[in-house]
């Protein structure tokens, strides 16, 4: 088995995937809270 050696990895595509995550989290937020503040302005 060979041995291990810290920060070697290839982890481009983990970075990719975690940054796919925030953005599709970020724009649900902002729709979620626009959505929100729709429905108090028309008092729903």
């Amino acid at each position: 088995m060979a041995d291990h050696k810290h920060g070697e990895m290839d982890i481009t595509e983990k970075e990719k995937t975690f940054e796919g995550f925030i953005r599709f989290t970020v724009w649900t937020t902002a729709i979620i809270i626009l959505v929100l503040i729709f429905l108090a302005l028309v008092n729903a």
